[in-house]
């Protein structure tokens, strides 16, 4: 994982919506959808619930070994 993706992260459960956060970082919603799902492939879980009210950051618990 990159500090980018970690950038990434923060500001989309900040903002609680993609678009806002892309535009906060100044890159498109595509292009922050598809690194978001990059990232929860990479580590093979869901960083985002996906509610009606926007996105939740959820906790996770990661074996590093």
């Amino acid at each position: 994982m990159r500090l980018t993706d970690l950038k990434y992260i923060r500001v989309v459960a900040e903002e609680g919506n993609i678009s806002r956060a892309a535009s906060k970082l100044y890159i498109s919603q595509p292009s922050l959808s598809n690194a978001i799902k990059k990232i929860e492939q990479d580590l093979g879980a869901s960083i985002f619930s996906r509610t009606k009210n926007g996105l939740v950051l959820r906790i996770l618990a990661i074996n590093i070994s």
